[in-house]
């Protein structure tokens, strides 16, 4: 079963493997819990809607998958819907349109929803109280939390806390600690073994299976960790100087374990293919390796141009001694500084860092471009436009360019240049006649996965945790 189940008899609306056995004449499918809701659905007691993952992935237009995107990760908290379509490249007539016939409510209307979910959430695993809630969720006042409750939930926050089970609630140790729900496998060691193979020394840290980085929120510094949960959920544990933007952490954090794909689809597409097949049945909670910030990635991928792994980690490290903000007291974590911003980068003097000058200067023209918005890392442009601006600037190849695009949540991106991907596929393409570009015009549009597959495939189980 597939999205959501709207049962027509009962007004509610429940999560793939529910209990509930209504008769199929009376249920109504909707591709978004939101969607349910501006039906006038109400979410079922029972299994919870709103603390299972949501998918992101679908068969709809490009166009409205990036839409959709943007405003669950926070667009429109800062932008109008007519903003964020100048933003796209659409009318907001047009936007609103693709929204109804694909989504099956408003941009504004996914973007309460979102919110609201995520305040029910709060509710239930933290004893934060109803006013921070209301600004951590993203809502101007409690008021609008009041009747954005009463509209999904039917009752006000108030009542919603005093429901919430006793298994929900979450014992911080140091921070706040919420769950991060995701479907399907997730192969969480294989990916920290990953991490902490290029994690920025001073700005990320990997031991065991907990991964670590700074943040800055509205200037001032924070923490967050990431640990293995259950089998349905990741850890965040963070360490914030305020609440405001906890939904935003929370949405990039999830990111950086790909926990919003949806594997079921590219499982399917890739599962016969003789080279590729064999490594998802060997691992099928791999997951595309994602990002806090994708500029700072950029920048790490360009440093580490024509070098190693260890190489690019130490010129990285010593842009970040020279050029980030020290941020003191987390040396029992293994992190030091924050991660230079563009506006940092775009003018420094990049001297003394080891650096060839070439390589200086492709940092200096991406950090420049980031800034002045010529280079959008925020998923509003497609991979070919993403891929033509990166390459554009002196010193920055394909090769580069997607795989920023990969780690960014592109799924087609694909670095065939990388010399790591042609070691992997000869030795585990079906045929030796086989060449790369070739096999991966096959794994369209799920090249992105692919390539990681290929990047892990010899790695023994041993080595996967960090």
């Amino acid at each position: 079963m597939s999205g959501y189940a709207a049962v027509v008899t009962t007004g509610i609306y429940c999560r793939p493997g529910c209990g509930a056995s209504p008769r199929p004449a009376n249920v109504t499918r909707f591709g978004f819990a939101a969607a349910a809701e501006a039906a006038g659905y109400r979410a079922c007691l029972r299994c919870r809607p709103y603390r299972a993952a949501q998918p992101l992935t679908w068969s709809g237009p490009e166009l409205a998958c990036r839409a959709v995107r943007l405003v669950l990760g926070g667009a429109l908290d800062r932008r109008t819907e007519d903003e964020l379509a100048a933003r796209l490249g659409v009318s907001a007539r047009h936007l609103r349109r693709l929204f109804a016939a694909h989504v099956g409510v408003t941009p504004d209307g996914l973007a309460r929803s979102a919110r609201t979910h995520f305040a029910r959430r709060l509710l239930d695993d933290t004893d934060l109280t109803v006013l921070e809630i209301a600004y951590a969720a993203g809502f101007g006042s409690v008021r609008q939390l009041n009747r954005a409750c009463q509209e999904v939930f039917r009752a006000p926050p108030r009542a919603l806390r005093a429901r919430r089970r006793k298994t929900d609630r979450l014992a911080a140790d140091g921070g706040l600690t919420l769950r991060l729900p995701f479907a399907g496998p997730l192969d969480w060691e294989a990916m920290t073994s990953y991490f902490a193979a290029r994690a920025i020394p001073g700005v990320e840290h990997v031991s065991e299976r907990t991964y670590r980085r700074t943040l800055a929120l509205g200037g001032h510094p924070g923490v967050l960790e990431l640990l293995p949960g259950d089998d349905e959920h990741l850890i965040l544990r963070a360490h914030l100087p305020h609440w405001e933007e906890l939904t935003h952490v929370v949405d990039r954090s999830r990111r950086i374990a790909g926990l919003d794909l949806d594997l079921d689809e590219p499982t399917s597409h890739l599962r016969d293919d003789p080279a590729i097949g064999p490594l998802l049945e060997q691992r099928p909670g791999l997951r595309v390796p994602g990002t806090w910030d994708p500029f700072e990635t950029g920048v790490r991928a360009i440093v580490g141009q024509n070098v190693s792994v260890a190489a690019a980690n130490t010129l990285a490290a010593r842009l970040v001694q020279k050029l980030g903000t020290p941020v003191p007291g987390l040396t029992q974590l293994g992190l030091s500084h924050l991660f230079p911003s563009p506006a940092a980068l775009a003018d420094a003097d990049l001297t003394g860092l080891g650096l060839t000058r070439s390589r200086a200067g492709a940092v200096s023209a991406f950090a420049q471009s980031v800034r002045d918005d010529t280079i959008r890392l925020d998923g509003s442009i497609g991979l070919e436009q993403l891929v033509d601006s990166l390459t554009s600037l002196d010193g920055v190849g394909p090769w580069t360019a997607n795989y920023l695009a990969l780690r960014m949540g592109e799924r087609d991106a694909f670095p065939a240049a990388d010399p790591g991907l042609r070691q992997a596929l000869e030795r585990h393409r079906s045929r030796p006649d086989e060449a790369l570009s070739g096999l991966a015009e096959r794994w369209r549009p799920w090249r992105a996965l692919a390539a990681t597959h290929l990047w892990l495939a010899d790695s023994p189980p041993a080595a996967r945790a960090a």
